[in-house]
């Protein structure tokens, strides 16, 4: 039996849903922004559970796709991607990315949880985004559910807590991982990213796992929740409703 979307139902949690600012890669050249479907699939099990979720950036404005992510793209690369072409089809819902609010408007006392999608665009962003930083920390430390997925982990690697500590030291978590990196570098013949969140959150004492090379795999450890690749968006969201426990 097909399941529906409800959208009628009362509203329940709410979650912050944050997604990069357009920018352009240091290493192949060319823009990058944020992957499709770890927004889309995420949001899409979000308000199908009844929450409330927003769409924001760190710096406000409009959005935009990693080309390979969008399931239009000559590339063919996301072209099985049906459900991110449902929600670019729809105007309203593509309306949310032409004007996102700034982080900046948003404390932790207005949501239950805050989600980071990834996409190219964190690699090249989120090390200066102080504001995303705080704000992932102010989640965490107000016992919120405080989430990442592929790139977007990336941000989790700069955030400490009250006491000096990072928030993601001795913490089971995941993200993009080092043999996906092996593969994106064969894919272009050259480096794609700076640097490798694996390598990095290894060295601030994580305890790094991940389910194979791009499977779905999404990780929970308390309140922090981390999923490993663009095919773990929903994954992610299903933790995240757990850790909500509605």
């Amino acid at each position: 039996m097909s399941k529906t979307l409800n959208v009628t139902k009362t509203p329940g949690k709410k979650v912050l849903m944050v997604v990069s600012n357009p920018s352009v890669s240091t290493t192949v050249g060319g823009p990058v922004g944020f992957w499709a479907s770890e927004l889309i699939h995420a949001w899409y099990a979000f308000v199908e559970a009844g929450y409330e979720a927003t769409i924001a950036s760190p710096k406000g404005g409009k959005v935009a796709f990693d080309s390979f992510s969008d399931p239009r793209d000559a590339s063919g690369y996301s072209a099985e991607d049906i459900l991110s072409m449902g929600f670019i089809h729809t105007p309203r819902l593509m309306a949310l990315l032409e004007n996102t609010p700034s982080i900046d408007c948003y404390t932790p006392a207005h949501f239950d949880a805050i989600v980071v999608a990834g996409g190219q665009g964190p690699m090249f962003t989120f090390l200066n985004e102080h504001g995303l930083h705080t704000l992932l920390a102010g989640f965490y430390e107000a016992g919120k559910v405080t989430a990442a997925l592929c790139h977007g982990v990336c941000a989790l690697l700069y955030v400490k807590l009250s006491d000096g500590s990072h928030l993601i030291a001795g913490k089971t978590m995941t993200g993009f991982a080092n043999v996906e990196e092996d593969f994106a570098d064969s894919y272009v013949g050259q480096p794609v990213m700076p640097f490798r969140i694996e390598d990095e959150a290894k060295k601030l004492g994580a305890n790094f796992i991940t389910g194979g090379l791009f499977k779905e795999f999404a990780v929970r450890d308390g309140r922090l929740v981390t999923g490993q690749q663009q095919y773990s968006g929903a994954a992610t969201a299903h933790l995240v409703i757990e850790a909500l426990g509605v």
